[in-house]
């Protein structure tokens, strides 16, 4: 009984001490994608802010290509998958294999799945079940997280 309550005394004492190295990295991060990025992505994508409805003009984009993240530039939804919503949001029903993470958001009074890109943890936006065939989800997208590179352009080269 004390061996256990040891180890979990002294594993509590680690995570405790090693907490403001992973802040500081964290922070570090974020300091370099706030030089990297425009003052309106790096608040969509690192402080999980959201953009006016409409006002993207990634609504209209219309050719075949590749949404990539606006951060590191992980190829996160094909133009295929995209959809007119009606939201004022560019919207998909499907992402690319590993390319997001979901996590639950409480921030409105009724909790929300929302999404970031797995390579940088860039917030993207939240997922519904409202969306058409075959998968019934809406990716809705905020319009700053994301850049259009169109299927005749060469991809960009992630950067970290």
């Amino acid at each position: 009984m004390r061996r256990r309550h040891f180890l979990i005394g002294g594993s509590g004492l680690f995570a405790s001490a090693l907490l403001p190295v992973l802040s500081t990295a964290s922070e570090n991060a974020k300091a370099k994608w706030k030089a990297l990025l425009p003052a309106a992505s790096y608040r969509i994508l690192f402080e999980e802010d959201t953009e006016p409805p409409g006002s993207s003009p990634l609504n209209a984009e219309k050719r075949a290509g590749t949404y990539v993240c606006a951060a590191c530039y992980q190829p996160l939804f094909d133009s295929s998958a995209k959809f007119e919503s009606g939201t004022g949001w560019p919207s998909f029903y499907a992402h690319l294999p590993e390319a997001i993470a979901t996590k639950t958001d409480y921030k409105q009074v009724w909790p929300r799945k929302e999404y970031h890109c797995t390579r940088c943890h860039g917030h993207q936006g939240h997922v519904f079940d409202d969306g058409p065939k075959p998968t019934g989800l809406r990716y809705c997208n905020n319009g700053v997280a994301l850049r259009f590179v169109a299927k005749s352009e060469k991809l960009p080269e992630l950067r970290a």
